[in-house]
């Protein structure tokens, strides 16, 4: 069985990329094959200048303030990144693909942010995208969690702000009551 691609998957690797920007090509490809993504030609320069635009576009989709400018926002990304679905054999199991064949490692990766993304708010809740709440962390996560609660990018920020919360708590002057 293929797992479709698009949704949890592609939203993760928006975030990773997005949190820390790849350094040059070899560096995209490298991790764009960590990830499972299948690279169907050579990485370039060009691929990480576009690679640069789609992150800009995805993490204003992240920092939106309401679903409707989120839902806006998104659906512009679409409507310049997809193409009909499509099934493809090309990994050795059908599964889907909402691209041209053929096109490069940009423009893919746009059209799987932009598909993955709206499959991920769409199915889980439109708040499944943010950034951390411990500042000065600005990190983006991809919230998969069971719960859909989730505030942070990590479990060690989740601590540090539990931990920040005790101290605080700790300091305040006990009250007694009469």
């Amino acid at each position: 069985m293929h797992l479709n691609p698009y949704g949890a998957a592609a939203v993760t690797l928006a975030a990773a990329l997005a949190n820390r920007r790849p350094r040059d090509a070899a560096d995209l490809a490298r991790r764009c094959q960590e990830a499972g993504l299948v690279l169907e030609s050579p990485v370039t320069d060009h691929d990480v200048v576009r690679l640069r635009h789609v992150l800009d576009t995805w993490e204003a989709i992240v920092d939106a303030g309401d679903d409707t400018a989120r839902a806006g926002l998104l659906n512009g990304m679409l409507a310049v990144a997809a193409a009909y679905p499509r099934l493809t054999d090309h990994a050795g199991g059908w599964h889907l693909h909402y691209r041209d064949p053929g096109r490069p490692l940009g423009e893919v990766l746009h059209s799987l942010f932009a598909v993955g993304t709206a499959l991920h708010l769409a199915g889980r809740g439109m708040h499944r995208l943010g950034r951390c709440a411990v500042g000065p962390c600005t990190l983006i996560f991809a919230d998969v969690s069971r719960t859909g609660r989730q505030r942070y990018c990590s479990t060690r920020c989740a601590n540090r702000d539990a931990v920040r919360r005790h101290r605080a708590l700790a300091a305040q002057p006990h009250r007694r009551s009469a």
